[in-house]
């Protein structure tokens, strides 16, 4: 049995999110895979990409070939290098930034103004400035003045 390295694609049309997995040659593109062993998002800036490197070395240790996309995500992570021998390895992939540290408060909390405990809220008989109902135009006809 032939065993490949390579993407599995999930995700919404235009929006794809792979899953690096461990599969028969024969078998579908998203078909039933043996392993999962990473997770690659090219639409985020900058991509995300995560490799299990123990158990994706173990796959390539008993002679899983990876196809030309997985191979430049291994070459990437240093998980291909690590393969071949290579004494330091130097993976070219940034760490993860923590998205907790980048949420801000949620949008009900932005749109309302913080109340001090001794200011009252305006209210409309407050409003000096506004027109009063009473206060009619003196540009309007007669005739449409007295239906309303």
């Amino acid at each position: 049995m032939a065993v490949r390295i390579r993407l599995k694609r999930i995700g919404k049309v235009k929006r794809p999110f792979y899953r690096i997995v461990v599969a028969d040659s024969r078998t579908k593109r998203d078909g039933k895979v043996i392993e999962q062993v990473g997770k690659y998002h090219p639409v985020q800036n900058p991509s995300f990409i995560e490799i299990d490197s123990p158990r994706a070395q173990y796959w390539l240790s008993v002679g899983a070939k990876p196809t030309q996309q997985a191979l430049a995500l291994l070459k990437l992570t240093g998980d291909w290098a690590r393969f071949c021998g290579e004494e330091n390895p130097v993976s070219r992939v940034e760490q993860p930034v923590s998205i907790e540290a980048g949420k801000s408060a949620p949008k009900s909390r932005r749109r309302s103004a913080p109340v001090a405990a001794g200011e009252a809220t305006p209210t409309v008989s407050d409003r000096s400035d506004l027109p009063s109902v009473s206060d009619t135009p003196q540009d309007v006809p007669e005739d449409v003045r007295g239906q309303a």
